[in-house]
């Protein structure tokens, strides 16, 4: 559990400080970027595709996690919109609430 928690502080870390300076370089227009690429069919775009699908996934399991209750479907926006950066202090913060518990992090308390 150690290395997975370390694996996800440096995520954390890594994406925050990355965005920061895209941000200050280039502001906060992703969207239009994202969006537009993928409806270039580039490379560019096929792997915001790709990724897209990957938040979307992670957002059904926020949702499901959490049995598809308000909270539930707020921490699936939160996934969809904060990607890599919110799930990586969300799952920091399950291996501590479930002391670090796989199944029950995975599952949630009512499955596990």
């Amino acid at each position: 559990m150690l290395f997975f928690r370390g694996l996800l502080i440096a995520f954390f870390v890594v994406i925050a400080v990355y965005t920061a300076i895209v941000i200050r370089n280039h502001g906060v227009g992703l969207l239009p970027i994202f969006f537009n690429d993928i409806t270039a069919m580039t490379w560019p775009g096929q792997f915001n595709l790709d990724f897209m699908t990957f938040l979307v996934l992670s957002a059904t399991w926020l949702a499901w996690r959490n049995n598809f209750t308000l909270l539930g479907i707020l921490l699936a926006l939160c996934g969809a919109l904060g990607g890599m950066f919110f799930l990586s202090a969300y799952l920091l913060y399950l291996t501590y609430q479930t002391k670090g518990d796989i199944r029950e992090i995975m599952l949630g308390k009512s499955r596990a």
